[in-house]
């Protein structure tokens, strides 16, 4: 690989670009893929099935071919608001799952170090928290307080972005009351309706790690739907 393909490959790892690496096996030669990007005139032949890669985040050889794809895609952001018990155990397996974890929660008795190492912690209500995160369609929120204070403006800003994923926690009356008050804020029923309330799979536990599993499955299964 030459030394200005690896340098580029290296900064866009960095600054978490999203991006391709299209290797000839037959000679070494390698080049970066990136979407409305020319490739070589040897590579371009390819585009289609390269695209088709990158665009279900996966890698490998295109079939009759010594072309290989590697695909390098942006870590996906996971907001948990609310640092509850139940978000220790969340955060344990969505690292496992590579998921960018950030945690909001103005409540700093709550939101500490010590409850949550090496997690990106913001002590801030939501509307003020935001503004420390990029987010877009690639974000995920799970809202686990039951205090609309803190989980309605947050939902509220989820919605307006898109987030590909939006849960909130608590009973079924709960999240009516929620609904509700997302309506009298102007959002559609469509926009509500996106909302995964209550949230997670049923797996008929009820214990925290078993609440947090339910979730991690449900955020899973909808990161492979996008």
């Amino acid at each position: 690989m030459k030394l200005k393909i690896l340098q580029d490959i290296i900064k866009k790892k960095n600054s978490k670009s999203e991006f391709g690496i299209v290797t000839n096996l037959k000679n070494g030669e390698s080049e970066i893929y990136e979407p409305g990007k020319n490739l070589s005139k040897e590579i371009e032949v390819y585009k289609n099935q390269i695209e088709n890669f990158f665009k279900s985040k996966k890698s490998g050889v295109i079939d009759g071919t010594e072309i290989f794809v590697e695909s390098y895609i942006r870590p996906i952001k996971v907001i948990i608001v609310g640092a509850v018990h139940i978000a220790q155990f969340l955060i344990s397996f969505a690292k496992s799952l590579n998921f960018e974890i950030s945690i909001i929660d103005p409540r700093g008795y709550f939101a500490t170090s010590q409850r949550f190492p090496d997690i990106k912690i913001i002590n801030k209500w939501p509307d003020e928290a935001f503004k420390e995160i990029d987010t877009d369609e690639n974000t995920a929120l799970i809202a686990l307080t039951h205090d609309p204070k803190i989980d309605d403006p947050a939902l509220q800003h989820a919605l307006k972005k898109n987030f590909y994923y939006i849960g909130a926690l608590g009973s079924k009356k709960t999240h009516e009351n929620r609904c509700k008050r997302l309506k009298e804020s102007g959002f559609s029923n469509k926009e509500i309706n996106s909302i995964h309330g209550p949230i997670g799979i049923k797996l008929g536990g009820k214990s925290a790690p078993e609440i947090a599993l339910s979730i991690v499955a449900q955020l899973v299964a909808e990161t492979y739907k996008r």
